[in-house]
């Protein structure tokens, strides 16, 4: 009898974790762009000091993510974010294709705008994403993102390219029924929300010259499709929520900043672009309509580029509001679903960057400015008796031949660029490992090291795929 006993406990302790394979009715996929840990801890001391909890924080689940590509130790956007929707290592620069694909550089079009498919004919094949295997199970499907709509984050959820540059053919794969749609899309792609309108709508010598040459306009094709059409916040607010949605709510380019587009007054189209959280929201409702659940993709692709350009205050103001997007989608779904037992939220990141911290900051120093001495409460100094900031870069364009002095009145102001280590045009990503952290429906397989691709498995499992 013990014997028996002691077996069924020890059968009871290794036995599956709870939620069961295809519990989860909807998953939304959280993307911090570059959003490596430094970047996290950082954007929580900036805003909540260093006891403080960003939203995701507070997720139970957590895993450490692997984001090199086929072909390098650090990845871009294009492959990483494809191994979470496909589970395929692929190369650099390459979307949602095999791994041998080969990365051709996209050609101009007519009017000398990089952006035109240049892919071969053999060269790799499409690999399926989990947008598409869930709109093949009749789920409703959402992709937004405050980049372009046709980057590479976004388009590795919907579009299937041998270069992430080719924006014209990655927007062409969106038109129901159009040249060069994506057909395992089904009936269409039911939310989409970014910037970048000129990727869709028909070139202009006066208006639109970095439009289509083609002399397509892809929103009207998608409006004969059953889609509301908006490009701004206002017109997004009154979309009815029976219909398909596209969003587009920058001429060209990307949404602004954070910083800027809730600035007063507001930088460029900021003044009418929604915040990331009003685009969640709103997606949510659009996708929850239907009865069999729903993938949402939301990114905040931003902090990437601040980082790129070796911004640290932006980057950190765009990852809080990036965090105010999981915090609201969190709020929304526990209004129906209080334990999220149908809704598993997965925030991760696709790669890396070299912020860093420096010296031994004084805890509240304000984590943007110069680094004050945690004994002293003075300035740190470096060997040649110069302050310097705790938050610096590896590699970027700001590094002086020699160093001066840095005072807070320049180092806290919005357009200051960090110091770097290495002279480069541009600061690059890191290869580090990324967090992941997750809650509800399948989130307890979250754990350990994962590889980026594995990720997709578990997506794939949680849906019951």
């Amino acid at each position: 009898m013990q014997r028996t006993l002691i077996a069924a406990l020890l059968a009871l302790s290794f036995a599956p974790a709870a939620h069961a394979a295809g519990e989860a009715k909807n998953i939304i996929f959280f993307l911090g762009d570059g959003m490596g840990p430094s970047t996290v801890t950082a954007s929580r001391i900036y805003k909540y000091g260093e006891d403080g909890s960003l939203t995701m924080d507070t997720l139970e689940r957590t895993a450490r993510i692997k984001t090199y590509s086929n072909d390098a130790q650090t990845t871009d956007s294009a492959p990483s974010m494809a191994a979470y929707m496909t589970g395929v290592k692929m190369n650099n620069e390459v979307i949602s294709m095999s791994a041998e694909t080969v990365a051709t550089n996209p050609g101009k079009d007519a009017n000398g705008n990089l952006g035109v498919n240049n892919c071969a004919s053999g060269n790799g094949s499409t690999v399926a994403t989990i947008l598409e295997l869930a709109k093949a199970k009749g789920k409703a499907v959402g992709s937004i993102t405050t980049t372009e709509l046709t980057h590479a984050t976004p388009a590795a959820t919907f579009s299937h390219i041998c270069n992430r540059n080719a924006q014209y053919a990655i927007a062409a794969q969106l038109a129901p029924g159009g040249a060069g749609y994506n057909a395992a899309l089904g009936d269409g792609v039911d939310v989409l929300m970014g910037g970048g309108r000129n990727h869709f709508t028909p070139f202009d010598a006066a208006s639109n010259k970095a439009g289509r040459a083609d002399g397509r306009n892809l929103l009207t094709e998608l409006a004969a499709k059953g889609y509301s059409v908006a490009a701004n916040k206002s017109e997004m607010a009154a979309a009815p929520l029976n219909k398909k949605f596209i969003g587009l709510y920058s001429s060209k380019s990307h949404l602004e900043y954070e910083l800027d587009r809730s600035a007063t007054p507001p930088v460029g189209e900021g003044a009418n672009q929604p915040s990331l959280a009003e685009m969640t929201t709103k997606a949510m409702d659009l996708l929850s309509q239907g009865d069999k659940g729903y993938f949402l993709m939301v990114e905040g692709g931003r902090i990437d580029h601040a980082l790129h350009g070796t911004n640290a205050k932006r980057a950190l103001v765009d990852t809080i509001a990036f965090d105010d997007a999981i915090k609201a989608a969190l709020a929304k779904a526990k209004l129906n679903d209080p334990t999220l037992a149908n809704t598993l939220i997965v925030v991760t990141a696709d790669h890396d960057h070299t912020l860093a911290f420096n010296g031994y900051g004084k805890r509240g120093n304000p984590i943007l400015d110069i680094n004050r001495d945690y004994k002293t409460g003075k300035a740190s100094k470096d060997a040649d008796g110069n302050s310097y900031t705790t938050l610096v870069f590896g590699n970027g364009p700001n590094r002086p031949d020699r160093r001066a002095s840095l005072d807070s009145a320049t180092v806290l102001a919005d357009n200051y660029l960090q110091e770097t280590g290495v002279r480069l045009a541009s600061e690059t990503h890191g290869g580090g490992d990324v967090k992941l952290l997750a809650t509800g429906a399948g989130a307890k397989v979250f754990k350990g090291t994962l590889d980026n691709t594995k990720v997709f498995g578990l997506l794939k499992t949680a849906f019951g795929f």
